[in-house]
């Protein structure tokens, strides 16, 4: 995975009133936390930040008043104008494991007459901190009505191992329902056809 790199300020002022001024300069307060060490806070480059944010687990590579790498473990958005609010970051070190969460995606058809049913949109894995998958990708195209994968199925990428439920079911294949015709009334019509003939004959024998 790519590391993208951030130039990281100290901030020595906190509350909301602070963090408003940082918002205003265009950066984001952020508090950097892990292996032990105290908390450190700092601001970052807004626009830097949200464009490395749209790639998840995305390896920060800090540089400026603080140089380590860190992951991404909260983000908070402004619920209506959806602004990065704060970011927590986990300081980690090359070579070491990382417990995680990959997207899993879902690519081609299944055959006619049948529906997928994805009951898992992401995984938890565990993965060396410089080489976190992007996600994993399943094939679907062409499958049939009974067709199921577990998570122990998935196909992780070698250093990469499943933290998951292994017997959880990611995603199968159901029938498509269908839907209940109308029955036509076929013996109520033909019953008054049938009274208007028999009329005609009782006249004839009266």
């Amino acid at each position: 995975m790519s590391e993208v790199k951030i130039t990281s300020e100290v901030r020595d002022q906190f509350g909301k009133g602070a963090a408003r001024a940082i918002r205003r300069a265009n950066r984001v307060p952020a508090v950097l936390y892990g292996h032990g060490t105290e908390p450190r806070h700092l601001s970052l480059p807004g626009h830097e930040l949200l464009l490395a944010l749209r790639t998840p687990n995305v390896l920060i590579k800090l540089e400026g008043a603080v140089t380590e790498l860190a992951l991404p473990k909260g983000v908070q958005r402004d619920p209506i104008k959806g602004f990065l609010e704060h970011v927590d970051l986990l300081l980690v070190k090359r070579g070491e494991k990382v417990v995680v969460e990959i997207p899993v995606t879902v690519t081609g058809d299944v055959i006619s007459g049948a529906l997928l049913d994805q009951q898992m949109i992401q995984v938890q894995v565990e993965a060396e901190a410089t080489h976190i998958p992007s996600g994993v990708e399943i094939d679907v195209e062409g499958k049939e009505v009974g067709f199921s994968l577990h998570a122990a199925d998935l196909p992780l990428p070698s250093g990469t191992s499943l933290v998951s439920d292994p017997e959880a079911l990611v995603l199968h294949v159901v029938a498509a329902p269908v839907a209940d015709l109308p029955e036509e009334p076929v013996a109520e019509a033909a019953a008054p056809a049938e009274a208007a003939e028999e009329a005609p004959a009782e006249a004839a024998a009266e």
